[in-house]
């Protein structure tokens, strides 16, 4: 009898280690040795200065480190997204229960009263009419996983919260790029209105000039109407400026967890970020720092396992049940002789399912190409936005340069044409021209400014903003408690950074300093 459970438990153990996954090996890409024509650029090498996390402090502003330490700290769509992952885990943790025997254990007590009259009794009936019954028993369930379909599943279950964690990352670093984005732009908008304003002072002096020219009759009344006009246009278009710049300024207050209404940033009159140039590594580390590239590719990893897990279904489901326990119609249930047992073995085979699992098996390798095919397409987009901010930044600054140019010709042009007026040698369209050349002239280098500085916002997002995919969990790490752990489970032990403990302050949104 030994010999036969010793034979079964080594026929157990051999076929559990069956894995009908075929053997992950993805088509490796052929990628460019660099950066296209961007001549400027000099490949980062693994011993040069790389991407920190905190990536915003090359910028050189106190403003926007502390806003990007609240929106980590405090925003409620990365605290939900660390929720996700979480779940994911717990999630892990269920497939793999399945590998255990399942313990269950039950019991019961009841009474029951029959009628004296009931029918089929006869009235010298002397049966009893009474009947109680206590019964305590314990049931195991057990499915050897022999085909691995309960393993490729826990694995399919990794990979999925190792995705997961991945697309927490890739929430973090839009999350970090669009607080700099939106504070770029605000710092922009500060600047062109210090802009406008400093031409209103101008063009409220260029009225006062051709209302006293107009009393001394050396000027028409036209050129009064010509110089308000451009001043008060120019008064229009700053509170177009100061409109937008409320708006971004709301949606930084959301960012950071703050109510708009409560929520203020005190406006500058020039740009004081320091002159980023990020590093930009080699091509082919690109797939290593871009967690949407990590994410797509835990997706193949995941539809790799699910073929195996459809292979499994063409081979016999075996379990094994057992239950004991103690039964009796009074409470003396320790007695050998009110004890009842039973087991059995089953093994399942679906003989005939009229194509239904080689439908599944088919469709399993056809998700496998398609997860393929997707991780391709996001490799690709990652390099289009990678070349296209390294397009940005290189015309930018070439833009900006040009641009500067511009604006000093065209404030010489203005104070040449305002003393040319002012000594009666033009008229006041020539110095209105000028006054209006030099205004769009200013505002536009601005612009490109602004475009310049959120450029290199871009570019350090495309290239994965110092995330590197040595970040992501080991599978190892995914469980979220041990299996007979009971208690601390309101959080998990947090796992590659992401945690979900929560934070008094981001209940607070009135965005007062404490």
């Amino acid at each position: 009898m030994m010999r036969w459970g010793l034979a079964a438990l080594s026929l157990t153990t051999a076929l559990s280690g069956c894995d009908l996954a075929p053997r992950y090996k993805p088509e490796p890409l052929k990628l460019p040795a660099g950066w296209g024509d961007a001549k400027f650029l000099t490949d980062a090498r693994p011993s040069d200065a790389a991407l920190r996390s905190d990536w915003w402090v090359m910028f050189g502003d106190p403003q926007l480190n502390e806003l990007e330490a609240q929106a980590m700290r405090l925003n409620p769509d990365l605290q939900a997204q660390a929720e996700a992952f979480l779940q994911a885990r717990d999630a892990v943790a269920e497939a793999k229960s399945h590998l255990y025997p399942q313990l269950n254990g039950s019991a019961s007590a009841q009474k029951n009263k029959s009628s004296h009259h009931r029918l089929w009794r006869g009235g010298t009936a002397t049966g009893p009419t009474y009947m109680s019954s206590e019964q305590y028993s314990a049931v195991a369930t057990w499915e050897p996983d022999f085909w691995s379909a309960i393993r490729n599943r826990t694995r399919v279950a990794k990979q999925r919260a190792q995705a997961i964690a991945a697309d927490y990352a890739l929430a973090r670093l839009s999350l970090q790029a669009e607080l700099a984005s939106d504070y770029v732009l605000l710092r922009g908008l500060d600047v062109q209105d210090a802009v406008y304003r400093d031409s209103i002072g101008y063009y409220k002096t260029a009225v006062q000039i051709t209302k006293l020219r107009l009393v001394g009759s050396i000027a028409p009344g036209m050129d009064v109407s010509r110089a308000e006009t451009q001043l008060f246009t120019t008064q229009a278009q700053e509170t177009d400026i100061l409109t937008q710049r409320e708006i971004v300024e709301h949606a930084i207050a959301v960012l950071v967890n703050k109510a708009p209404a409560t929520f203020h940033i005190a406006p500058v009159n020039k740009f004081a970020f320091a002159d980023v140039e990020p590093p930009v590594a080699l091509p082919a580390t690109l797939l290593e720092r871009r967690p949407d590239v990590a994410s797509a590719e835990r997706g193949m990893a995941q539809a790799n396992r699910a073929i195996g897990i459809s292979r499994a279904a063409f081979y016999p489901d075996v379990s094994f049940n057992a239950m004991t326990g103690f039964m009796d119609n009074g409470f003396d249930l320790a007695s050998l002789s009110n004890s009842m047992y039973q087991y059995a073995v089953q093994a399942l085979l679906p003989l005939f399912t009229g194509g239904a699992r080689r439908a599944e098996l088919q469709r399993s390798w056809s998700q496998y190409r398609q997860q393929e095919d997707l991780y391709r397409s996001v490799v690709l987009s990652a390099f289009q936005e990678v070349q296209d901010n390294l397009s940005r930044t290189t015309r930018l600054k070439v833009q900006q340069q040009q641009q500067s140019g511009a604006v000093n010709a065209a404030l010489r042009t203005q104070t040449m044409t305002m003393a040319l007026y002012t000594g009666g040698l033009t008229n006041y369209l020539d110095a209105v021209v000028a006054q209006i050349a030099a205004l769009e002239a200013r505002i536009k280098l601005v612009q490109v400014q602004t475009r310049a500085f959120d450029a290199r916002v871009e570019l350090i997002r495309a290239l994965g903003g110092g995330w590197s995919r040595s970040e992501l969990p080991g599978s190892h790490e995914l469980m979220p408690f041990g299996v007979l752990q009971y208690e601390k489970l309101h959080h998990a032990t947090p796992v590659g950074g992401i945690g979900t403990q929560t934070d008094a302050r981001s209940a607070d949104l009135t965005g007062e300093k404490k």
